[in-house]
């Protein structure tokens, strides 16, 4: 029998009507020949009782300045309650359950307070009570050093908890569950028109998830990516297969060429930031002022994205927040910069795009037919990049997803 690992949101498991739904799907699983391991978030979202950042307002008032050690033993309850909920759900419904914390589930860390990665996985007491018959829920988000010390994940802990177990149990699928029906061609909220992949592969997922896809954190893609093992993005409200994620053609019941004849196979947006663009001198000396000017932005703890450096001119982002400490950085070292504030980066992501002429072409060609202003623009192997204004921003993703058919696809 093979495992599968099903992780279910807060959004998922708020409700005793949520739980048994959620339990429905746990069982299914297990009466299709599969050993399944569930793993959960926190119950609900801010405001909601039980969720991480409802728990964190309990003490913001307090002490603004509490460790994050302390912090994380805070957070990590709400991913125990909704566990221990989610198996008692389990067993009123006649199943055998039993919850496991982060730790209890092998889930080993570095010291990394707050920001914790997984340094190795021992699921033994999990695979032990799976196959005596229970239904094994855990904790997501959490984890432990190897003496003791409780940590948490960072945000999207959850995804990487699945993941990690995953590859550690060598399971046929880990399921992430969501409130959509799939990973989509674009936001949904902004293309009306936009559709579930039947399939992505785990570069292109990784793209989108780093340029503002929300379905799923990258860092658990990264993880199931290492190992080959399959992850399907799955709706927690319908019985559709969602999104398969993998480096294969196999899909769930069948197999399908993902790649197809498919270029582009969706688009990402991220608002909130601010560009920057420094003259330098020209030659070696305006080298060793860039380098300067990297080197002050750097130890002031200022992290820089979309980076262009044409001769003397340099061109790059930073987050809104993070824009008036950057101002400050450069002219303390003596830059003037040309600042433009409230932009959005709305990237083009298609893993089949590499070696493809006229994709660029067709970009600007499509922003410049709705009269978007491209303010930057940068590419890789699989992604293209454009900077435009945050107001038109929603015109830019509509007109790109437009332009490469993909409602159609």
């Amino acid at each position: 029998m093979r495992f599968l690992v099903l992780k279910f949101g807060g959004t998922s498991l708020n409700t005793p009507e949520l739980r048994e739904n959620a339990a429905g799907k746990v069982i299914a699983a297990m009466d299709e020949g599969y050993l399944p391991v569930v793993v959960v978030s926190a119950m609900g979202r801010q405001g909601d009782p039980y969720a991480t950042d409802t728990l964190l307002s309990l003490i913001k008032n307090t002490y603004h300045d509490l460790p994050e050690r302390e912090k994380d033993l805070l957070m990590t309850c709400g991913e125990v309650i909704s566990g221990v909920m989610l198996t008692a759900t389990m067993q009123s419904l006649g199943r055998p359950a039993v919850f496991l914390t982060g730790s209890q589930a092998g889930i080993v860390t570095d010291k990394n307070f707050a920001e914790a990665r997984i340094l190795q996985v021992n699921p033994h007491k999990v695979s032990t009570y799976a196959q005596e018959g229970y239904i094994v829920v855990v904790a997501g988000f959490q984890g432990a050093t190897e003496d003791g010390e409780i940590t948490t994940l960072g945000r999207g802990g959850s995804d990487t908890t699945a993941a990690a177990l995953g590859v550690a149990l060598n399971a046929a699928y880990v399921d992430i569950y969501t409130d959509v029906e799939g990973i989509m061609t674009a936001d949904p909220r902004i293309v009306t028109e936009a559709r579930a992949l039947d399939a992505i592969t785990y570069d292109e997922i990784c793209h989108l998830a780093h340029e503002g896809a929300k379905v799923i954190h990258p860092r658990a893609v990264e993880i199931a990516m290492q190992k080959g093992v399959p992850l399907r993005v799955r709706p927690t409200f319908s019985d559709s297969p969602g999104t398969l994620v993998t480096t294969s053609g196999e899909v769930y019941k069948g197999t399908i060429d993902i790649t197809r004849d498919r270029i582009i196979t969706g688009i990402a947006y991220i608002s909130g930031i601010t560009q920057f663009k420094v003259r330098t001198e020209p030659g070696t000396g305006g080298l060793e002022q860039q380098k300067r000017m990297f080197r002050a932005l750097a130890l002031a703890g200022v992290s820089i994205d979309f980076i262009n450096i044409v001769q003397e001119t340099v061109l790059f982002t930073v987050n809104d927040e993070l824009s008036t400490k950057a101002t400050r950085v450069l002219e303390n070292a003596g830059y003037q910069a040309e600042v433009i504030s409230g932009c959005a980066k709305v990237s083009t992501v298609g893993a089949g795009m590499s070696g493809v002429p006229g994709v660029i072409a067709d970009i600007v060609e499509a922003l410049a037919g709705e009269g978007v202003q491209i303010l930057q623009c940068n590419d890789s192997h699989t992604t293209v990049w454009v900077l435009v204004s945050r107001e038109q921003m929603e015109t830019a993703v509509r007109a790109l997803h437009t332009k490469f058919m993909l409602s159609g696809q």
